[in-house]
């Protein structure tokens, strides 16, 4: 079945090398602003921890700078330029914005499938940011931002990958050379100093960019009812996985460490859940047998389920667990270095 994709994908990734050809010759323009531009985006489709190492760097700049987080607002039901208030849900502005605005309210989120306006109307602003984190753009090249950011899956190398529809690249990559910095996440905790040469070279590192290497960490367990108490999950307790992401497998796997009692559910990646799923979500949660038991959902997910008219049982046995990245050198010197571009480059 795939080969008979690989015509299209021959099609596609004449496409995509015709339109990158017309940016680089200029005849596409890009469009440089005063502000700094921080893009964290990546050549795959599916999950690469984008939001996750976007949080890290929003941690680290929002003690120094007013920052600005720009996202397309990926499955939202509005279109245009939307700023996040105390009131917006996914479908205004999607579920990643949300999840983000929740956890850091006082920086701006904005959605605009144009980052360009985007951009212009979040400096229009009475008091506008210092430094814009634009989520999902590394394709967007109509804004020349002044950091690219790309995130690798360690699981699924870009270099045995192959182009939309056939594989799973968005661009080829020969596109890798417009980043200033790689991310591989989603590595082993043992990875050696070996392997991470092997990466180098396999990625074709120029001497201008920087590779890093994360892991993927876990936080505290979180309730969906505020001021909820938290449970301390026992062994012998049974767990729901119920995840809409992308590659939900190591969700699961760390779930293993509370139980080994789990039973996964499974939507695609920003589902919109509802009122069929919740009914299924509760025939199946009713259905585990063990009288301790727990949902335990992603932080993405959470945002949405929250918004869904969820029976009381549920909605006080549903906990979400936050993504941590953890990088397995070099944090510090990959957050410093970013920091420090923004503060000298400040207009």
């Amino acid at each position: 079945m795939k080969l008979l994709l690989l015509p299209f994908s021959l099609l596609y990734g004449i496409g995509v090398g015709f339109r990158n050809f017309l940016f680089d010759i200029g005849i596409l323009k890009s469009k440089r602003f005063q502000v700094p531009i921080i893009c964290i985006g990546n050549i795959t489709v599916g999950g690469t921890g984008k939001t996750p190492h976007t949080e890290l760097l929003i941690e680290t700049l929002k003690e120094k700078f007013r920052v600005a987080c720009l996202s397309r607002g990926y499955k939202r039901k509005t279109s245009g330029f939307r700023l996040a208030t105390p009131e917006s849900t996914a479908a205004d502005i999607g579920d990643e914005p949300l999840q983000i605005h929740r956890k850091f309210p006082d920086i701006l989120v904005a959605c605009d499938a144009k980052r360009v306006r985007g951009i212009e109307k979040l400096s229009m602003l009475p008091t506008p940011p210092q430094v814009i984190l634009l989520d999902d753009a590394f394709q967007h090249r109509y804004v020349q931002a002044d950091k690219n950011i790309v995130l690798i899956d360690y699981n699924r190398p870009v270099t045995e990958d192959h182009l939309l529809p056939w594989g799973r690249l968005r661009e080829s990559c020969h596109a890798l050379k417009r980043a200033d910095y790689i991310i591989v996440t989603k590595c082993p905790p043992n990875l050696s100093p070996i392997d991470q040469r092997i990466w180098s070279k396999h990625l074709k590192i120029k001497p201008y960019q920087r590779l890093f290497f994360s892991m993927t960490g876990y936080g505290e367990i979180h309730s969906l009812v505020p001021g909820s108490p938290i449970p301390q999950p026992s062994p012998a307790c049974g767990i729901l996985c119920l995840t809409g992401i992308a590659q939900p497998a190591a969700y699961a796997e760390h779930l293993k460490t509370y139980s080994s009692h789990i039973t996964e559910l499974h939507y695609p990646d920003h589902h919109n859940f509802n009122n069929k799923d919740i009914q299924h979500i509760t025939q199946v949660f009713q259905a585990i047998p063990q009288e301790e038991k727990y949902i335990f959902t992603t932080e993405k997910d959470a945002v949405r389920l929250e918004a869904c008219s969820l029976p009381e049982e549920i909605r006080e046995r549903l906990f979400y667990i936050p993504v941590v990245p953890k990088f397995i050198r070099e944090q510090n010197v990959f957050l410093n270095e970013i920091s420090e571009y923004v503060r000298k480059n400040q207009k």
